[in-house]
C-alpha cells in the first residue's frame, strides 16, 4: 500500500516535470521568434532607407525647383531623319513625342531641341516550309537622339533608342501592309516612352 501510494506521488512529480518543461519550451521558443522576427524587420527597415536614398523619384522635385512635366513642354521636337522609305516610322514617333513630352496643347516656350535620326529593319525568322514564304516579320529601330540647346552649341544628352515589334504577314498584301503599320506604331510608342525617360532623368537634375 505504501509503495503504491509512493508511486503515485513519484509518477504525478514526472507528471507535473514535463508540462512545466514543455511550457518553459514554447516560452523560450515564443521568445526566439518574436526576437528573431523582430531583427529581420529592423534589417528590412535599414535596408529600405538605404536604397531610398540612392534613388531621385522621377516626378519629384527638380534640381531647378520647376516641375518634370514643364521642362518636357519646353522640349522642341525636330524632324525625324530616316532613310528614304522609313518616313512612316519618323512621322509616327515624332507625334508620339510631341504628345508626350507636352500634350497639354498649350504654347509653352522651348529651351532645348531635341534632334533624331535612325533606321528601320525587317527581319523575318519565321517562314512557311509549305509556301516558302515569311509569315511573320519583326520590326528593329534603333533611334538616335540629342537634347540640345536652341542654338546648338551645348548638348546636355545623348544616346540611341533601340526597341522591336512583331506582326503577322499575310498572303493579302493589305492586310500585310496594315499589320506592318500597327507594328510602326506600337514600335513608336515603345521609342517615345524610352527616350521622354531618359530626358526626363537628366533635365530633373539639371539646375
Amino acid at each position: 500500500m505504501i509503495r503504491s501510494v509512493v508511486a503515485r506521488h513519484a509518477v504525478s512529480a514526472l507528471e507535473r516535470s514535463g508540462e512545466a518543461g514543455r511550457n518553459d519550451g514554447v516560452m523560450v521558443g515564443s521568445g526566439v521568434s518574436i526576437v528573431g522576427r523582430v531583427t529581420r524587420l529592423a534589417c528590412a527597415a535599414g535596408l529600405s532607407l538605404s536604397l531610398s536614398a540612392c534613388f531621385r523619384p522621377l516626378y519629384g522635385p527638380t534640381a531647378s525647383g520647376e516641375s518634370v512635366p514643364a521642362l518636357l513642354a519646353a522640349v522642341q521636337v525636330d524632324e525625324v531623319a530616316m532613310a528614304q522609305g522609313q518616313e512612316r516610322l519618323g512621322h509616327y514617333l515624332r507625334s508620339e513625342l510631341v504628345f508626350d513630352l507636352d500634350g497639354s496643347g498649350q504654347p509653352s516656350a522651348k529651351r532645348y531641341r531635341l534632334k533624331l535620326s535612325g533606321s528601320e529593319i525587317v527581319q523575318t525568322p519565321i517562314v512557311s516550309s509549305t509556301t516558302g514564304r515569311a509569315e511573320a516579320g519583326t520590326l528593329v529601330a534603333n533611334i538616335k537622339y540629342s537634347l540640345e540647346d536652341m542654338t546648338g552649341a551645348k548638348v546636355y544628352t545623348e544616346g540611341v533608342a533601340t526597341s522591336t515589334a512583331t506582326y503577322d504577314r499575310s498572303v493579302q498584301r493589305f492586310a500585310s501592309q496594315r499589320a506592318a503599320r500597327d507594328a510602326e506604331i506600337r514600335l513608336a510608342s515603345v521609342l517615345s516612352d524610352q527616350i521622354k525617360s531618359r530626358l526626363a532623368a537628366v533635365l530633373s537634375t539639371k539646375p
